[in-house]
């Protein structure tokens, strides 16, 4: 490992495996919200080298090589990681009751700040991965696109409101 790790900046990279809702499952405790970055081989090979843990998936076909991938941990505890969903509207900031909707999206890439933390416990040590920035580009579909400046339920119902003060008025 090196002396001092600093942060890694990944840009037009794959994400899989998402749970940023943190749901329980096979492979993740309630409460761990988590996401695998998916690396080409090179970037792999110098993540490796500076102590990061990428690990392997498989190939799913004979001929087909490895997939290097690290696992990237979302916390909320202390310093909170910027996470930006884009579409043909815009940037908007994802708070954290607000990111599961990345676990359903259609992702088309993702530009990833990660911050590294060295562990040492009990004579074993290592280096995880928080997410310190997120800008996650979405695919929309036809229809996402036609209705993307109707107004949300929250306008709608103050102008149903409004709506509905002035029908009053009149009978």
């Amino acid at each position: 490992m090196n002396a001092k790790m600093t942060n890694a900046t990944l840009e037009d990279v794959r994400i899989a495996f998402r749970n940023f809702s943190g749901k329980e499952g096979k492979y993740n405790r309630e409460g761990d919200r988590n996401f695998c970055v998916l690396l080409p081989e090179d970037v792999a090979r110098q993540m490796q080298n500076d102590g990061w843990n990428i690990r392997y998936l498989k190939p799913r076909e004979e001929g087909d090589s490895q997939q290097a991938y690290l696992q990237v941990a979302v916390n909320y505890k202390g310093r909170p990681p910027r996470v930006v969903m884009i579409t043909s509207r815009g940037k908007t900031n994802l708070e954290e009751n607000m990111i599961d909707i990345l676990d359903w999206a259609d992702v088309v890439t993702a530009d990833v700040i990660i911050r590294p933390y060295e562990w040492s416990v009990n004579g074993k040590s290592g280096i995880k991965a928080y997410l310190q920035s997120i800008y996650v580009t979405i695919e929309e579909d036809d229809l996402d696109r036609k209705y993307g400046d109707v107004p949300d339920s929250a306008s709608s119902a103050t102008i149903e409101q409004g709506y509905s003060e002035e029908s009053e008025d009149r009978y």
